[in-house]
């Protein structure tokens, strides 16, 4: 032993607490916010507060979009029981179980109460994907093969598409339009960053509504595994419901900030253009283009008298 633990054997697993792709994303975006506010004391007068709005709002739009494609908590659910913890085994422990689903496969987390039980730390979370290209069911044979507590491969043995439930096709589907959909929205996002630099701003406003459209076509999307009523997932004397997640309402809210700012911009566009110019600092080149010179000097030698 080697301070209690054994060196030529696999260590224990333990519980993730991020996704690394989720991780990736995020700091993908905050270098670009960080290299935003580097050049931001450059911009001059209350332009500089438009820009910084403008900038991060925007930025905040983005990374949302393309970190709800990696997050596991579209649907959550948790419960406290006593369960077995092992196969053929009757002893039980005391622990909250967790459902997390995404768009991409189901996450199941153990955690017992205390962690500290039969001489074991008690808290797993494993990741069983069913994106295109995954295969859920070998996901779950090496779970058997490996010897995962009892209650993951109970709330996991659900979502098999030998399941009597039946809603891993449901599920399957469902993530994989709403993640189509998702990068779809990003695009949008993409191009309406581009008409607002041109500067063609009601057209950017235009591609801000249409990114909203595309984000609740994605919930909507989610929604239909709804249509398929889910088995009840019963551990102990308890059983596990899930409801929708963080994930799910911070793309409902970030879906209508996009229509409330595309609206507005629209609406400001037809009523009063001016104010919009102005917070999209284009006043400025308009005046420079209409300034007139204050004072014209003229060489006599070269001047024609009779003009």
């Amino acid at each position: 032993l080697f301070d209690g633990i054994y060196p030529f054997y696999p260590q224990q697993r333990k519980a993730a607490g991020f996704d690394i792709s989720t991780i990736i994303v995020i700091v993908v975006f905050l270098t670009l916010a960080c290299s935003f506010l580097l050049i931001i004391p450059g911009i001059r007068g209350r332009a500089r507060l438009y820009w910084t709005l403008r900038v991060l709002l925007s930025l905040f739009v983005g990374v949302v979009i393309v970190v709800v494609q990696f997050t596991g908590d579209w649907e959550t659910g948790w419960v406290q029981a006593n369960t077995s913890y092992k196969s053929f085994s009757s002893v039980q422990v005391n622990a909250d179980i967790g459902l997390h689903i995404g768009l991409a496969g189901v996450n199941v987390t153990l955690r017992g109460n205390p962690v500290q039980q039969l001489n074991e730390t008690i808290n797993y979370n494993e990741h069983f994907p069913w994106n295109f290209g995954a295969d859920y069911d070998r996901s779950y044979s090496q779970g058997l093969e490996k010897g995962l507590p009892s209650p993951i491969l109970y709330v996991a043995e659900k979502f098999t598409m030998q399941s009597p439930c039946a809603v891993h096709r449901q599920y399957r589907i469902a993530g994989h339009y709403a993640s189509a959909m998702l990068w779809v929205a990003f695009c949008t996002w993409i191009i309406s960053n581009i008409l607002f630099s041109m500067p063609v701003l009601i057209y950017g406003g235009y591609m801000l509504l249409v990114t909203g459209a595309f984000m609740i076509f994605s919930l909507l999307s989610f929604s239909t595994v709804r249509n398929s009523p889910m088995c009840p997932i019963q551990i102990g004397t308890r059983t596990l419901h899930v409801a929708y997640g963080g994930s799910f309402w911070l793309m409902v809210a970030i879906g209508l900030l996009c229509f409330v700012v595309g609206i507005t911009i629209v609406a400001v566009h037809h009523l009063n253009l001016e104010l919009l110019k102005t917070f999209f600092d284009l006043r400025e080149d308009k005046a420079e283009e209409y300034q007139e010179m204050p004072e014209v000097f003229i060489n006599p030698h070269f001047g024609n008298k009779d003009l």
